[in-house]
């Protein structure tokens, strides 16, 4: 069975849905890691939820990169090549552990942002919430970048529309939406299983 761990910080909020979200896609089989867990089974993936993980002090994501589990998961996804999905938060601190290009800086306009957009990739259109005030996505090369996905109208100033972006080898990916929150039948949309199978399956 396909084992996936959801990292916890102090901080995180997005965790138990994330959870729930996981627990009802077949042939998963789903693990809580508190951040102080040490001598970590190895997961086939890894998925850091949102939230604010140490109340965003430093920046966004920073003081999660010096957290106990994160040494060994980090083994695990570089040496191992095992995924790890980061959401929102998650995608913050996958880009300050260096395992996704670039930054998030604070939106463009300078407010919290909690509303429907629309993203696609190269095959289709994906309708999911985003909730966060600093999703605005910089690099100053973004030609380099592994772009996953794009919003259709950009909402934070994010630079060439992107809302999430893959490592080079593919078995990492950041996004600012939240796939947990597009599941339900009273969600915006189910594309959130979508969205986690083309990941899953890449």
């Amino acid at each position: 069975m396909y084992t996936v761990g959801v990292i916890i910080f102090p901080g995180s909020n997005c965790d138990s849905e994330t959870v729930d979200f996981l627990n009802t896609y077949t042939g998963l089989r789903v693990n809580r890691i508190w951040h102080k867990d040490t001598n970590i089974k190895m997961h086939d993936m890894y998925v850091f939820p949102g939230g604010f993980s140490y109340g965003d002090y430093m920046r966004a994501g920073k003081l999660a990169t010096f957290s106990p589990a994160i040494t060994e998961i980090e083994r695990h996804i570089r040496l191992y090549e095992k995924k790890a999905l980061g959401i929102c938060n998650g995608f913050q601190i996958l880009c300050e552990l260096d395992l996704l290009p670039g930054t998030l800086r604070k939106n463009e306009n300078l407010q919290f942002i909690c509303k429907p957009v629309t993203i696609y990739n190269e095959e289709e259109d994906f309708t999911v919430p985003i909730a966060h005030g600093m999703g605005n996505y910089y690099h100053p090369h973004p030609e380099l970048v592994n772009v996953a996905y794009r919003y259709s109208d950009n909402p934070n100033g994010s630079t060439n529309d992107i809302a999430g972006v893959y490592n080079h080898r593919g078995n990492v990916l950041g996004l600012m939406p939240h796939p947990e929150r597009a599941f339900k039948h009273y969600h915006v949309s189910q594309h959130g299983y979508k969205i986690l199978e083309n990941f899953a399956t890449k």
